[in-house]
């Protein structure tokens, strides 16, 4: 995969499903993250051919329960990111699935107790031996890149020295978001220190923090030096921020977005939590509207209150053709 002058889709749980990178994608993302799966769960899928939708699922033994899903469209773009705190269990976990994804990506930046309670994320920062042995682990086993993405140390020094040792096993690029563990999406990210890994390293770094609007991707580019621009809320609020020609009313981009859940088969819990960020963040979720999503249980109640029943019918009907559908509505 090529890191120079990408736009890349941040790795967000519940949001990063298959449905939400297509749109992003459409958009005029070039490189897609998955939001992230833990190695404990991925290692209890099998891999199935979902031939109604078009799809490659990861589903968990005995189970419905669709872990990570896929197309062959996004094959070259889409990044798996992957939660985990133990070399063995992540090479396990990342042979299921990296026949069918561009790169596999280990989360060493999410603050959440969740992920540093069980030694992943963020919690890998502070532990530069096992990252060694993961990264190690995965470049040697994979045919396919393994990259990282990371937090703020507590110095600048601290963040180039661990930047530093990343490079040195062989990555190809390093996201880098310019928040410590401590900070809060309310507390500006500090593009300075971002600029401070780029300066040391001579592999592509993905810049970010605190991209919101399409001017953003180039600001941040010129403040870091970074060679790529990754953006998660901005995107989340609003998918149409990777498009050139300006940002499309938010309204439509959700209908769009639901859309692609129906198409795409979307779980409807991951559907809701996307929709009601929109809403919440562009308007309030105590109007009709957010209570109605609230009582919704299906895609097709979700489809019912947004006056796209026929599309859902169609989608259900054509079957194996879903890919047509652009074509045939």
């Amino acid at each position: 995969m090529d890191y120079q002058n990408k736009l890349v889709l941040a790795p967000m749980v519940r949001v990063g499903t298959l449905s939400f990178r297509m749109l992003a994608a459409e958009y005029g993302a070039d490189i897609t993250y998955g939001e992230e799966i833990i190695d404990h769960k991925l290692v209890k899928c099998e891999r199935r051919t979902n031939v109604a939708f078009g799809t490659t699922e990861f589903v968990e033994k005995g189970t419905d329960n669709v872990v990570f899903s896929t197309c062959e469209e996004e094959k070259n773009r889409v990044v798996f990111q992957m939660g985990t705190s133990d070399a063995v269990r992540a090479l396990k976990a990342a042979e299921i699935v990296c026949k069918d994804v561009a790169t596999v990506d280990i989360n060493m930046g999410c603050p959440k107790a969740f992920s540093i309670q069980g030694g992943m994320g963020a919690a890998l920062l502070s532990k530069p031996e096992l990252i060694h042995d993961i990264l190690a682990t995965l470049k040697r086993n994979l045919d396919v890149p393994v990259t990282c993405k990371i937090r703020l140390l507590k110095s600048p020094a601290d963040t180039v020295e661990l930047a530093r040792r990343i490079e040195k096993l062989g990555v190809p690029a390093l996201a880098v978001h310019g928040r410590k563990i401590a900070d809060r999406p309310r507390d500006p990210a500090k593009w300075d220190e971002i600029a401070d890994v780029v300066a040391a390293l001579s592999i592509p770094v993905i810049a970010n923090g605190d991209v919101l609007e399409y001017d953003d991707f180039s600001r941040i580019k010129a403040a870091t030096g970074a060679a790529s621009v990754m953006v998660a809320r901005g995107a989340m609020w609003n998918a149409s921020i990777f498009s050139p020609k300006g940002k499309s009313h938010w309204e439509d981009v959700k209908k769009k977005y639901l859309r692609k859940s129906i198409l795409w088969n979307n779980d409807v819990k991951s559907t809701k939590y996307t929709i009601k960020e929109m809403i919440a963040h562009h308007s309030c979720l105590e109007l009709p509207e957010g209570k109605s999503i609230n009582k919704a249980d299906t895609l097709e109640d979700l489809a019912r209150l947004y006056d796209l029943e026929d599309y859902f019918w169609t989608v259900k009907n054509v079957g194996p053709l879903t890919n047509d559908l652009p074509h045939v509505l």
